[in-house]
C-alpha cells in the first residue's frame, strides 16, 4: 500500500526471532517498496489506456458509418439523393464551409473544404511537399491513383472524377476565392510548387 509506514524495526518483528540482521531487514523493506511502485505504475498505465482505447474504438466504429463526423473519417456515403443530369450552378458551394467526400477506392469518406470558380469545383490538400504531410494525408495520393469519388453536398450525392491540377492561369482567381473563404495562405505558386495538391471534381459517368 502507498500508505505503508512500517519501519525497519517493524520488518524485524515480521521476520521473527533470529533475523536481526540489518541487511535482511533492508532487503525485505526494499522488495515491498518496489512492489508498491510497480503496482502504482500498472494502475497509472491502465488509467492512461482508457481514453486511448475509447478513441480508437470510436474511430474504428466511425469507419463503417455513413459518412464522417467532425473528428473521424467515415465509410461510404449511402444516404441522400443521387444527382442525375447536367451540373447545377456550383456557386452555392462558396457559402458552404465543408462537404463530405468519399473515394471509391478505398471507400472512405471525410470532411473537406471546397471552392467554386467559373462554375468548376475544386478540393485540395496542403503540406504535400514533404514525407510527413503525405503520410498524414493519404487521400490525395489515393485520389491521384483512382479519382473516382462521391461528393455529398447539402444531402445530395454527386458522382465525380477528381483530376489533379498542377498549373494554369486560372489559379490566380481560384486561390483568391479560396483565401477569401478560408484562413488559407494558398496561392498559385504553392500549387505549382507541389505544396498544395489541387483537384478539380469533374463529372463522372456512372
Amino acid at each position: 500500500m502507498l500508505g505503508d509506514s512500517k519501519t525497519p524495526l517493524d520488518y524485524r518483528l515480521l521476520l521473527g526471532p533470529g533475523h536481526s540482521d540489518s541487511q535482511s531487514i533492508g532487503k525485505l523493506y526494499n522488495e515491498v517498496v518496489m512492489q508498491i511502485v510497480k503496482n502504482t505504475i500498472i494502475v497509472i498505465l491502465c488509467l492512461l489506456l482508457i481514453p486511448v482505447v475509447a478513441v480508437a474504438t470510436a474511430g474504428a466504429k466511425q469507419k463503417s458509418a455513413d459518412g464522417p463526423n467532425r473528428v473521424f473519417s467515415g465509410g461510404p456515403l449511402v444516404a441522400g439523393e443521387l444527382h442525375r443530369g447536367p451540373d447545377p450552378d456550383w456557386s452555392f458551394v462558396n457559402e458552404i464551409p465543408t462537404i463530405e467526400m468519399q473515394l471509391l477506392d478505398p471507400a472512405q469518406s471525410r470532411r473537406i473544404w471546397i471552392a467554386e470558380y467559373d462554375n468548376r469545383i475544386f478540393i485540395w490538400s496542403g503540406y504535400m511537399d514533404n514525407f510527413v504531410g503525405r503520410l498524414w494525408k493519404s487521400w490525395p495520393g489515393q485520389a491521384e491513383n483512382d479519382g473516382r469519388a462521391v461528393l455529398r453536398i447539402k444531402g445530395v450525392r454527386y458522382e465525380r472524377l477528381l483530376k489533379r491540377i498542377e498549373s494554369g492561369d486560372f489559379l490566380d482567381g481560384l486561390t483568391e476565392v479560396i483565401s477569401g473563404k478560408y484562413p488559407s495562405a494558398m496561392n498559385r505558386s504553392s500549387v505549382e510548387g507541389g505544396n498544395v495538391w489541387l483537384f478539380e471534381a469533374t463529372p463522372r459517368e456512372p
